[in-house]
């Protein structure tokens, strides 16, 4: 995909050939700092993982390339219980690294297990930023719902 480790001098500069162990030691490093060491192997195809693995390999990913934020469209759709927490738990190491996680999701269970703070969304516009910790998750639903106004969980906060 163009980020691809050549190897040094002419046979990297003019003929482009990678460097296959550099890439392995990188690819080895990243998911061993995210606690991903469940790949049997390095060199093992993404599409014989399980999905739990996978969003693990996406999110490395975005670590080994400098990203600045890592942008989560509900990962733990298609996931069982098992998986999601270990999705979940990844999610909460790459934030301990001090990396920005923007997690979309409607699991209200996920996203209260990880969030620093909500942003509740109704009919595509965003109808207020809580803090989990003094908002009940039955009043996110609520809000998102229609249930109850923005103004209704600013007065019992």
């Amino acid at each position: 995909m163009g980020r691809e480790i050549t190897k040094s001098g002419v046979m990297g500069r003019v003929f482009r050939q990678l460097d296959k162990t550099k890439m392995r030691q990188l690819a080895r490093e990243k998911l061993s700092e995210l606690g991903l060491m469940t790949i049997q192997s390095i060199d093992q195809s993404v599409e014989t993982l399980s999905g739990g693995q996978r969003q693990g390999v996406a999110v490395a990913r975005a670590a080994a390339f400098g990203s600045r934020v890592i942008i989560m469209d509900e990962p733990t759709a298609a996931l069982g219980v098992k998986e999601s927490q270990k999705v979940l738990d990844l999610i909460q190491t790459v934030k301990a690294q001090g990396m920005p996680i923007i997690l979309i999701s409607h699991n209200m269970p996920h996203v209260f297990e990880v969030a620093d703070r909500i942003h509740i969304h109704r009919l595509g516009r965003r109808l207020c930023v809580v803090d989990p910790g003094d908002c009940k998750m039955s009043d996110a639903v609520a809000l998102m719902t229609g249930a109850m106004s923005a103004d209704e969980i600013k007065q019992s906060a």
